[in-house]
């Protein structure tokens, strides 16, 4: 049977290799919508998870991930022993950079060597990592063609960048338009269709630099235009009296050429810090400084070093020894009503403050009961009101749902808020400072 006849079937089976944010939520698509799925992850964790029904993931329900382990349409390993009985196989790994900003592809390339020992006549690889053009042709095409087998005539090869947003209500796996650029014409026909199995909208493109480069522009547009808010919120605090989030409000009337974005205390998740990086290195090697792209990182990276400084001010206006403050850190997630806490600007704040000699740091998030920050461990704080009236100062890092902005203001002493998330508390506004409001306390 080719693959084409058993991806319109449902008897392709699908390998995943990265059980994370992206891989997990991929391999459940496919497994409800009829399709064997296997996934391969070197956390151990995630793979006992996997096999014993436990969903890890707050995006994906809990009755449909329970639905496809029961139907035995799920299980996962930690080896690549089974690479040579899947039909499609997915690369999800991570795509972190070194300390020096430069792009480590390791994850990729110990996913092709994986890859490559059971690589067989007829199957359909598709990147799926965040990364720099040429990585898809570059990097894994050459480890995969070590085995003597041609790309478009016994294998296949595409990159089809993802574009999960974890928390967000309305899009999904499923009905977020996906990109696709195969090596060959063949590569990219049959790459579009097996998405097309599980995705309502799925956009060809010419080729794997081009949906490479595509992801890049994605997130370097959020990096710039967030960057662009946060260095004015800075200005308007500087300058006084300028509402920086009244100003993105008014800007907002206007019915084109705008598109609103929001201060906050720095970037987080895994590509928006991450993506302006792997584009500079690569351009790099081109003779080509993108000059613009890195300032925009370079100020987003720079917000939690302003938000401690805001903390600063704040506890030095009400008099308080800064080595003695007892420091509440509500939000440990690096965006509203998520788990996720990779690059987390909440964490990045609390490691200065550590670094700085603070002793007395606590913190809540309810989808976070755990952390570790420059390898000393904390526990979510069980918010209440006797634990608000016992902290200096309360810094808000995420503006979770569950919240209770009136009530925390009502008993926090002080509150340091980077996400305007008390806009609407009207008693108690003299202890509020608010990241770019203007206002000093």
């Amino acid at each position: 049977m080719s693959l084409e006849s058993k991806i319109k079937e449902k008897k392709a089976t699908i390998g995943v290799i990265g059980m994370g944010y992206v891989g997990l939520p991929l391999a459940v698509e496919f497994a409800a919508n009829g399709y064997s799925t296997f996934g391969i992850d070197v956390d151990e964790q995630k793979v006992k998870n996997v096999n014993n029904g436990h969903n890890y993931i707050e995006d994906i329900p809990n009755d449909r991930f329970e639905k496809c382990w029961k139907a035995g349409k799920i299980k996962a390993s930690t080896d690549y022993e089974g690479i040579k009985d899947l039909d499609i196989i997915y690369i999800c790994v991570p795509t972190p950079f070194t300390e020096n900003k430069e792009p480590d592809v390791t994850y990729i390339i110990n996913a092709a060597d994986g890859i490559a020992k059971g690589l067989r006549k007829g199957q359909l690889i598709i990147l799926k990592s965040t990364t720099f053009p040429d990585t898809t042709e570059g990097i894994v095409m050459p480890i995969l063609e070590k085995t003597g087998l041609r790309v478009g005539q016994d294998y296949y090869l595409a990159f089809s960048p993802e574009r999960i947003d974890p928390g967000n209500k309305k899009f999904s796996t499923a009905n977020t338009p996906v990109v696709v650029g195969g090596v060959t014409k063949k590569c990219t026909e049959l790459a579009c269709l097996v998405n097309a199995q599980i995705i309502e909208k799925v956009v060809p493109v010419s080729n794997p630099r081009i949906a490479e480069m595509s992801k890049l522009l994605e997130n370097i547009f959020r990096s710039v235009n967030i960057a662009l808010v946060n260095e004015l919120a800075q200005l308007c605090d500087r300058m006084g009296g300028i509402d920086m989030w009244e100003v993105i409000h008014a800007a907002s009337t206007k019915p084109f050429g705008f598109m609103p974005f929001y201060p906050g205390p720095g970037i987080g998740g895994h590509c928006i810090l991450i993506d302006p990086y792997y584009l500079s290195w690569k351009a790099r090697g081109y003779d080509f400084h993108t000059n613009f792209i890195e300032l925009a990182a370079e100020v987003n990276e720079n917000m939690p070093h302003y938000v401690y400084s805001m903390i600063v001010e704040a506890l030095a206006h009400k008099g308080t020894p800064l080595k003695k403050a007892k420091i509440l850190i509500l939000g440990a997630s690096f965006k509203k009503d998520v788990d996720d806490i990779r690059h987390s600007p909440s964490l990045m704040v609390m490691q200065i403050m550590l670094q700085k000699g603070f002793e007395h740091l606590m913190y809540n998030d309810p989808h976070v009961p755990e952390v570790e920050v420059l390898n000393k461990k904390f526990t979510s704080q069980l918010l209440t009101k006797e634990l608000l009236e016992a902290v200096d100062c309360v810094f808000i890092g995420t503006d979770h749902s569950r919240y209770d902005m009136n009530m925390i203001v009502k008993h926090a002493p002080l509150v340091v808020d980077t996400r305007n998330a008390t806009k609407h508390v009207t008693a108690g506004r003299e202890k509020i400072f608010v990241l770019g409001s203007g206002k000093s306390l």
